[in-house]
């Protein structure tokens, strides 16, 4: 049986063999490490190279375990597929993040309710809203103030026995007047067992646009009161 001399391996693969021998020489793993670079990388048809011109030049007297070589091959043949499927994962989260954003545009010019106490009172109009009183509520006080934090308005709500208990502020002042155009917050109160109780309000905003959170990938819907986070819509009107 004749073999091909060690001088016919190919100059990239002699160089990585070289190294690897003066590491092994060395005994050190960390000399092994520093000989050759972190991001070694190598290509199909390299590795396929590689491993061609092991089988060419082993020992006919001691030859390598077929083994070794299947292992190797099996192990490109994951890392390969590997890619692929991270490559097929990468184009379905485009389709997907397009997707989303195309159903978004669908509630542009649409009133969402969700969880906030900011509301936007446009001229002669009025300021719609939801809360989820807690069980044992005998009465539910809804207080509009303005951007000073000064009272506007109040008044009483009686609360549902079950669900949302919804809210409509017709922009009136408690002294008769009519509030101007502008942001107010909203707070409310629950009577529960003789005691006061703050609950958080949903309120309805209008949506304007929407964008796609860089840091989350996820949907927020531009609205007249701030940013809502689709996840956080209740309903839609």
């Amino acid at each position: 049986m004749s073999t091909n001399p060690i001088g016919s391996v190919p100059a990239a693969t002699a160089g990585a063999a070289g190294a690897a021998s003066s590491a092994q020489a060395n005994g050190a793993g960390t000399a092994q490490s520093s000989s050759l670079p972190s991001n070694l990388q190598i290509s199909q048809a390299g590795f396929l190279q590689l491993i061609t011109a092991q089988m060419q030049n082993q020992n006919p007297l001691d030859p390598t375990d077929p083994t070794q070589f299947l292992t190797q091959i099996e192990g490109l043949s994951e890392v390969s597929s590997l890619q692929s499927l991270q490559g097929s994962i990468s184009g379905l989260a485009s389709s997907l993040q397009s997707a989303q954003v195309l159903s978004g545009t669908s509630l542009l010019g649409h009133s969402v309710l969700a969880p906030g106490s900011i509301a936007t009172l446009a001229s002669g109009g009025t300021v719609s809203g939801a809360v989820s009183a807690p069980t044992g509520t005998r009465s539910l006080t809804v207080s509009i103030s303005d951007a000073s934090g000064a009272l506007v308005s109040a008044f009483n709500l009686a609360p549902q026995a079950s669900g949302l208990t919804n809210f409509t502020w017709n922009g009136a002042t408690s002294s008769g007047g009519a509030a101007p155009a502008g942001q107010y917050t909203v707070n409310v109160t629950a009577a529960v067992g003789g005691a006061n109780q703050s609950v958080s309000p949903l309120v309805y905003s209008k949506v304007n646009s929407v964008t796609i959170d860089p840091a989350t990938q996820a949907l927020d819907l531009n609205t007249v009161n701030g940013t809502v986070a689709l996840s956080s819509v209740v309903s839609v009107e």
